[in-house]
């Protein structure tokens, strides 16, 4: 079992920046992709940015050269650096990360941007 804890979500006014950090603990040694998705009142889940074990990412193109996704696997711990924010990025934030076939979610964070 792996537990997930975000923190760091919040309003902020377009074209600001917000940083979000999601805490693993548990069967931490099983765990290789790390990620972030998002979802949107309304909207289905989507993928916003993973990171694999080794550092390789992959980010949806709405977030591309806005968003960062990094990790440190000593700390077991996912981040997400987001700039230049848009109203349309406003949604809950779910961490996620694949642990063999297991997928684990943490609760959610809420960013909301105000335009």
């Amino acid at each position: 079992q792996v537990q997930l804890v975000e923190s760091g979500g919040g309003l902020v006014q377009a074209g600001g920046s917000l940083r979000l950090s999601c805490a693993a603990s548990g069967s931490t040694w099983r765990i290789n992709a790390m990620g972030w998705y998002r979802q949107a009142p309304g909207k289905q889940r989507e993928l916003v940015a993973i990171i694999a074990r080794a550092g390789s990412t992959t980010y949806a193109d709405s977030v591309k050269g806005r968003f960062t996704i990094s990790r440190d696997n000593t700390a077991n711990t996912v981040f997400l650096q987001m700039n230049s924010l848009k109203p349309e990025d406003t949604a809950v934030y779910y961490c996620n990360a694949v642990s063999g076939i297991a997928a684990y979610w943490g609760q959610g964070t809420q960013v909301t941007v105000s335009s």
